[in-house]
């Protein structure tokens, strides 16, 4: 039985080269590019393109109309909080007038 021997520096770099120079080989004898595939490759790239870009773009938008919309929403609400807090908080009339109802009460039901 043969003993297995580990292959030195040179074996390594000969081999490497020899690799080398069949890929070499194959590329030079690769045929050339028909152009009217190289046209239809790069057409069918520009739609993808553009089919990819409109997307984003439908994207942003709607991103942007949801954004618009939240902040009309919290403006919406801000106003309605406030218009509560403004009607929440009587007027020195108001307290005045409520007072008086009060001591009429008192007064009527003693009577």
């Amino acid at each position: 039985m043969a003993r297995f021997t580990a292959p030195d520096f040179n074996d390594r770099a000969a081999a490497a080269a020899k690799a080398k120079q069949k890929a070499l080989e194959l590329l030079r004898n690769k045929p050339p590019l028909d152009p009217a595939i190289v046209a239809e490759r790069q057409a069918a790239q520009a739609a993808r393109d553009a089919a990819a870009q409109e997307k984003r773009q439908a994207k942003a938008a709607a991103a942007e109309a949801l954004a618009a919309e939240k902040a009309a929403r919290k403006l919406a609400e801000a106003a309605a909080a406030e218009a509560e807090a403004q009607r929440a908080v009587p007027t020195e009339a108001e307290r005045k007038a409520e007072r008086d109802a009060r001591y009429a009460a008192r007064k009527a039901r003693k009577r």
